[in-house]
């Protein structure tokens, strides 16, 4: 994110390169930057004669260089956007030529999704003398409840932990999807205000008492009355709640709960340093580790590995979801 915001700095500043290699898994920040150029560099009048979008899919590497090559018409650069450009993989590498020596007025911008060009080739090589290579990787989970404190920090917003954790889990790492429901949120709440978990389950539809984060934290707490509420809950609503995510929640909780076990220094500091957790939660991994001692939270790691097979159908003679997790929730609290 800071190495975003410095590209962005150094465009508005007027530090330009003329070429722009944005790749990577994640595809947030490739159309965030792209979309800073195309709206940016250029003025209104300027953009008819001297921007153009050009789509992988509909493009060679050599209409790229043509169009590269072409000299502004009366501005100081012109502005060539590849968008999809992935879909050139094949032969991306032909464009080593002109990044070797490339228009001075043009600003190139490959937006290369969801891959990597090879750092040991030529084309790499010769980007990174002239230009910009950006890298936009995917955020580990427990990365994007900062990343998410941030982006809104920045609006002059805030959010609870707690909702947070709800739109990550409902929405996983997808930075997009994350930023498209947090800004329909932005419409209607007025700049300084906090987005709670009762504004999540209003405007975004997750519920803020039947999700998996409140399952683990019921869990964590034995209160088998309130994880069999939850559970019948998710039975009644599988395409909304899939048993695959659960368990996969819940394996990483108890992964974490096995590591909290070994630590000496049970600190907050130090288990969220450790646990790579929000301060916030750690009272919950707390009150879990008196209820599951270690050699309990191996026997669940191993449940939650038999549920995880048997949601996939091996053994398990094609039973419900919901009466699977009933199973697993029986052997987990016994």
């Amino acid at each position: 994110m800071d190495e975003v915001k410095q590209l962005v700095t150094d465009i508005r500043n007027g530090t330009l390169k003329p070429i722009y290699f944005l790749m990577g898994a994640e595809p947030y920040y490739i159309d965030r930057i792209a979309d800073y150029i195309e709206g940016n560099i250029l003025s209104e009048e300027e953009k008819g004669f001297n921007q153009m979008v050009l789509y992988g899919r509909d493009v060679s590497v050599d209409d790229i260089i043509s169009n590269a090559k072409r000299y502004p018409m009366m501005a100081e650069h012109q502005v060539v956007i590849v968008k999809e450009a992935q879909e050139l993989s094949r032969t991306i590498e032909n464009l080593a030529s002109y990044a070797e020596n490339p228009q001075p007025t043009t600003i190139l911008v490959l937006c290369y999704k969801y891959k990597t060009i090879d750092k040991r080739k030529k084309l790499y090589k010769a980007v990174q003398r002239s230009g910009v290579i950006y890298e936009s990787k995917k955020l580990y989970e427990n990365q994007v409840g900062e990343w998410i404190r941030r982006v809104l920090a920045g609006k002059k917003y805030s959010i609870s932990p707690k909702a947070s954790q709800m739109l990550v889990e409902f929405l996983g790492t997808d930075l997009s999807k994350i930023n498209n429901e947090l800004e329909k949120l932005q419409l209607i709440l007025p700049q300084g205000s906090q987005i709670t978990p009762e504004l999540i389950e209003e405007n975004i539809g997750i519920s803020k008492d039947y999700n998996n984060f409140e399952l683990r934290k019921a869990i964590g707490e034995r209160d088998m009355t309130k994880a069999t509420r939850i559970i019948n809950y998710f039975a009644q609503n599988p395409r909304d709640n899939p048993m695959v995510v659960t368990i996969a929640l819940l394996h990483n909780f108890f992964s974490q709960l096995l590591q909290y076990h070994g630590l000496t220094d049970h600190s907050q500091k130090s288990v969220a340093s450790a646990l790579k957790i929000n301060p916030y939660f750690v009272g919950e991994y707390q009150s879990a580790a008196r209820n599951y001692p270690m050699k309990k939270v191996s026997k669940v790691i191993s449940f939650l590995r038999d549920a995880d097979v048997k949601s996939k159908g091996v053994g398990a003679s094609n039973l419900p979801q919901g009466d699977l997790l009933k199973e697993l929730l029986v052997k987990v609290m016994a």
